[in-house]
């Protein structure tokens, strides 16, 4: 149970981190196009991540090669791929979707990896836990309810960007078996770093410094964010962590309406009572578990 709770706090965290990311993401997009965005944040992981691999290695006795070394190197950048997808396609969304709602869209992906746990992962999907699912997901169709603002094409970005969250989180759970926390958090680095860099120059735009700034401290943010999440993912099954995701609604809500003057309505408000309620039941059968 205290490893299942240590994971809960670790992804809790992480979601904290990246809703701080997105909401910093969607004020960029007003001035630069969501793949550009997407290069200078993961472009900023991978620099402070090798930086903290180098600095490791330098205090230690294992060399820099130990510390990054993978036994899953197809995995792991299939892993990155997933995530360049999962944040331009919901980068995008941001261009004409509200934060809270894009956010709430991209909360289907703890439904996929419920999904998908089971044949992927061979882990055991009980009753109680598909209950605490199927509540949070009543939730979100709560909010995402005939006549809102999320009836726009637009709304299927974070619909993909979610589909691609759950294979990225099921490649989490699968690459922490055999690869350290920080070999994943800089092969995840350096994939998105290149494969953005592949893709970038047809999208660039000059940037300020206060823009060059702001990449580096979300690469901070980021880079905390990865690091608790594969920690979550190695103490715990995937579908008990997931659905914690729910938790990010809470800080967009709260930066949307500081940052954006947006607040949810009724309706959002119901919906994630349903979620907040969900996970809660998720900890208490785990606790009697």
């Amino acid at each position: 149970m205290s490893a299942n709770l240590t994971a809960i706090g670790y992804q809790c965290l992480s979601v904290a981190f990246i809703a701080v990311v997105d909401t910093a993401a969607k004020h960029l997009t007003a001035e630069l196009h969501p793949v550009q965005i997407v290069w200078g944040y993961s472009t900023a992981i991978f620099l402070h991540i090798g930086l903290y691999a180098a600095w490791r290695a330098a205090r230690g006795p294992a060399p820099f090669r130990t510390l990054v070394r993978t036994r899953r190197p197809v995995l792991q950048l299939a892993r990155a791929g997933l995530l360049v997808v999962t944040i331009s396609l919901l980068f995008a969304g941001f261009v004409w979707l509200p934060i809270a709602e894009a956010t709430v869209l991209n909360f289907m992906a703890p439904i996929f990896v419920a999904l998908l746990s089971a044949p992927l992962l061979g882990e055991r999907v009980d009753a109680h836990r598909w209950l605490a699912v199927a509540a949070g997901f009543a939730g979100v169709l709560v909010i995402i309810r005939p006549g809102s603002e999320i009836a726009h094409l637009a709304a299927l970005f974070p619909l993909a960007s979610a589909l691609a969250v759950a294979g990225f989180q099921i490649m989490t759970r699968i690459v922490s078996r055999t690869d350290s926390t920080l070999a994943t958090v800089f092969h995840t680095g350096a994939g998105t770093c290149v494969l953005a860099s592949a893709i970038v120059p047809f999208v660039w735009q000059p940037m300020s410094g206060r823009q060059w700034l702001g990449f580096l401290a979300l690469g901070t943010l980021g880079t905390c964010a990865h690091i608790c999440l594969v920690r979550a993912f190695t103490l715990a099954p995937a579908a008990l962590v997931s659905p914690f995701n729910y938790t990010k609604l809470l800080w967009v809500t709260i930066l949307g309406f500081f940052v954006f003057g947006d607040f949810p309505g009724t309706n959002t408000l119901a919906g994630s009572a349903l979620i907040v309620a969900s996970g809660l039941y998720m900890v208490h059968r785990e606790g009697r578990a």
